[in-house]
């Protein structure tokens, strides 16, 4: 059975939390594009995805190897900024619902900043088809994600990663008490910035 995320939260030292904002969703729904609309109008920092993969997709592509130093760069990452004095972070990831280990890494990453205290966020965005794939050409996109630059390959495997997983939650699954579910279709990623910077204060 899949397991269910619940929140607990430990006061830091002088009532200073970080904040962590895991902001989800499938291929292209526009996670990085919100994520960094959202620091420029918050003090938050932006992690994407992509920063990692793109270090080690040039040696192994998205073999497996990619993915082990991955998650090793992204744990130690993780472990030093929830250390730090800093505001905050915002994390984008593509949650497969279906993955038991894409629950648990969401987890083990709550775990690292509970335990020291930070305040946690789940925002989820979700989006039609044919936006997303009109997203997935967009300049930003492509100048951040170079793995992503062969147009055609993309497509294919943003389809059959829709088709081969579920990318969004059903109705009731997250359980955290800060969680955002947004529907960016028709929004502008400044739309969708404001309304998460509105909804939990940031």
């Amino acid at each position: 059975m899949l397991k269910q995320l619940w929140k607990f939260s430990i006061l830091k030292p002088g009532g200073i939390n970080i904040k962590f904002i895991l902001l989800f969703g499938p291929q292209a729904v526009g996670k990085m594009t919100v994520g960094h609309e959202l620091t420029k109008i918050t003090e938050l920092k932006l992690f994407h995805n992509h920063q990692s993969i793109e270090l080690f997709h040039p040696f192994f592509g998205f073999g497996g190897e990619t993915w082990r130093l991955v998650n090793l760069l992204r744990r130690e990452f993780f472990e030093s900024f929830s250390n730090s004095s800093q505001y905050g972070l915002i994390f984008t990831y593509v949650w497969g619902f279906d993955l038991q280990e894409d629950w648990n890494f969401v987890k083990q990453t709550c775990d690292i900043f509970e335990s020291k205290g930070a305040e946690i966020y789940f925002v989820e965005l979700e989006a039609d088809l044919n936006e997303r794939l009109a997203r997935n050409s967009t300049p930003f996109r492509l100048e951040q994600k170079p793995s992503k630059r062969d147009i055609e390959r993309s497509e294919q495997e943003l389809r059959k990663t829709m088709e081969r997983h579920r990318l969004n939650s059903h109705s009731g699954e997250i359980l955290r008490e800060n969680y955002l579910r947004i529907n960016n279709t028709n929004l502008s990623a400044e739309e969708a910035a404001a309304r998460i910077k509105e909804t939990f204060n940031l």
